[in-house]
């Protein structure tokens, strides 16, 4: 039945309340958000049959969400992705952040986005039902000048698309970029690869990384390489060419240059198909790239959402976002917020079912 269900997850060490979400559209899927981390925990969607399958990986309980290193369906930031040596200057001030993933800082930190509780108010109105999350990062949060104020809304429409919609305002100048962090596999939790799901990008360069995974400042053509997804191509079909930049990452996990006429406007950033049944996303954002990562590093150690374990390649995240090390990178496109103007974004995931 349409409509928002609300219940207690569990409690942090402080004795804060973590509550759970289920929101059911009139079209079929549902899903279920934490106000921990605004996590994405299930969401069920119909395959060519009508069959419901939960088509994104996560956990059980708040003690595996707090444990987690993975990012399993979190909201992320401050930065989203990755900033070289923690470290970027702003109008004439360096600032060091947490540095949490060698000497980068990744998703925001040790404590980012996807380890706080938001605030969280229901809704529902004649396009669907919903979630509006709210959360206030102080200044020097990780490391961060201002003090940045966040609100994400969540919409499942009764077409069946989960509508992402982030604003942030700021009361002095910081990098900001903001993302949703889910991984799909589209045949349901099935505890095998997703390398058999195909995939178009629209996308004609991408941001080619260095050994550590952080962009060399370049933006390369994607003809005639392994990362030439603007027509579909199965996942698995070149993930092990003899490719430097899938060599550096074990497989794909990079930030894909979209295609666009302004930098405004509402665009297809991806297409997934999963073959046997059915089951597709399609992603629309207003944000300049979109990082594709395979699920390199999973390696089945942790255990998951009904006792399984995540093995290599298991889910696939199609992260929104503007350019990683963008504050270090002056040609990419600016994420810097400055005070008495507003940061905007939305994307859009459009759960469709596709002939065989």
């Amino acid at each position: 039945m349409r409509g928002v269900q609300r219940e207690p997850f569990g409690t942090m060490p402080d004795g804060e309340l973590v509550e759970r979400f289920t929101l059911t559209g009139a079209g079929g899927v549902r899903a279920a958000v934490l106000s921990y981390g605004g996590v994405i925990q299930s969401l069920f969607a119909p395959d060519r049959h009508g069959a419901m399958a939960d088509v994104v990986l996560g956990y059980d309980t708040l003690e595996q969400y707090r444990g987690d290193r993975s990012y399993l369906g979190a909201l992320v930031g401050r930065y989203a992705n990755r900033i070289r040596d923690g470290r970027f200057s702003l109008d004439g001030h360096d600032y060091t952040l947490a540095r949490n993933e060698g000497t980068s800082h990744l998703h925001g930190g040790i404590r980012g986005f996807d380890k706080v509780v938001w605030s969280v108010e229901p809704f529902e109105h004649e396009r669907g039902v919903g979630l509006v999350l709210g959360h206030v990062s102080p200044d020097g949060d990780e490391g961060y000048p201002g003090t940045l104020i966040v609100r994400v809304t969540y919409t499942l429409t009764d077409s069946n698309a989960l509508v992402v919609e982030y604003l942030a305002t700021t009361d002095a100048p910081t990098p900001v970029n903001l993302t949703q962090h889910s991984y799909f596999d589209l045949r349901g939790e099935s505890g095998r690869d997703i390398l058999a799901h195909e995939i178009e990008l629209a996308a004609s360069q991408f941001t080619p990384v260095d050994e550590t995974l952080l962009p060399t400042g370049e933006l390369r053509d994607v003809r005639g390489t392994p990362f030439d997804f603007t027509t579909p191509h199965p996942i698995g079909a070149r993930i092990a060419d003899a490719d430097e930049q899938l060599r550096f990452s074990g497989g794909y996990d990079h930030n894909f240059v979209l295609d666009r006429m302004d930098d405004t406007s509402l665009v297809l950033a991806a297409r997934v198909h999963e073959p046997t049944t059915g089951r597709g996303v399609d992603v629309f954002t207003t944000e300049p790239g979109i990082q594709f990562y395979s699920g390199n590093f999973f390696d089945g150690s942790f255990v998951a959402k009904g006792g399984r374990r995540y093995p290599r390649r298991s889910g696939l995240a199609l992260e929104t976002q503007h350019f990683p090390d963008s504050p270090n990178q002056p040609s990419f496109p600016s994420t810097v917020l400055r005070p008495g103007h507003e940061l905007r974004s939305r994307t859009e995931y459009h759960f469709v079912v596709r002939p065989s």
